[in-house]
């Protein structure tokens, strides 16, 4: 017996409409880009905004053959609004993204630095451990340092030759008479330039890095360990070798 309820039997000359297969690639790209707060806007959401739109077109155009303009349209409206979450995303990971710059330019000092302090060290050991004239320090430990870059620091001037200058009091001393290594003065960020020696009235007139809590310069002590310093706690460091 018939169910009434029973929809119709299609006839036997038409096939059942196919979903669009851009429509559902337009809906699955608009979700990845929600998902992803627009990280991955570069790819999905132009992508699946043209597939969205591609495919509402020929669905209109299919008289039936093709289905899916719900899922188009949903891909559509995601990858739209992926776009207008970028101005947001964007300024919210701008500060991230520069704060992140700074701290590699500071890794990059501390590295240089510690370099440049090793290499006067081993000066050191080849000179009746006496450290070098300092009118003269870079010429001196130049063929000890592995190219021109390690004297240079990424956030200062890049048409200096150095970016660095040594404590003036270590002047060709002896290295046995620093009372104090681990908390005296070796090596310093300055513009002065090459052979640059003094104290810390040659500090740069600002920090090159960050701001705020990470206001710093880069020391290195004549033990060789380097430290990223406050403003302040630079004022208050060690450059007489005799205290």
């Amino acid at each position: 017996m018939d169910n009434p309820s029973a929809p119709p039997p299609l006839p036997a000359d038409v096939a059942p409409a196919k979903t669009s297969g851009m429509a559902i690639a337009s809906f699955v790209l608009g979700l990845i880009g929600i998902l992803t707060c627009g990280i991955t806007f570069l790819i999905s959401a132009p992508v699946g905004l043209v597939l969205g739109i591609i495919a509402m077109g020929k669905i209109g155009k299919s008289q039936g053959e093709l289905k899916g303009k719900g899922l188009a349209l949903a891909g559509v409206i995601m990858s739209a609004v992926t776009f207008l979450m970028i101005p947001i995303i964007a300024a919210m990971m701008l500060p991230a993204l520069a704060s992140a710059h700074d701290k590699a330019r500071e890794i990059n000092c501390i590295n240089s630095e510690k370099q440049l302090a090793l290499a006067i060290l081993m000066y050191s050991g080849d000179h009746t451990n006496h450290f070098p004239v300092a009118a003269k320090w870079c010429d001196a430990i130049q063929p000890m340092v592995r190219g021109k870059k390690t004297f240079k620091s990424e956030a200062a001037n890049p048409s200096s030759r150095c970016d660095y200058a040594f404590n003036a009091n270590l002047d060709g001393i002896d290295t046995s008479s620093v009372k104090h290594p681990a908390e005296t003065v070796l090596l310093f960020e300055s513009d002065a330039g090459w052979n640059a020696s003094g104290g810390s009235e040659l500090f740069p007139a600002h920090s090159r890095y960050g701001s705020g809590s990470r206001n710093v310069f880069i020391i290195a002590f004549v033990d060789g360990h380097v430290e990223a310093v406050t403003p302040t706690r630079a004022n208050s460091l060690v450059w007489d070798p005799n205290q």
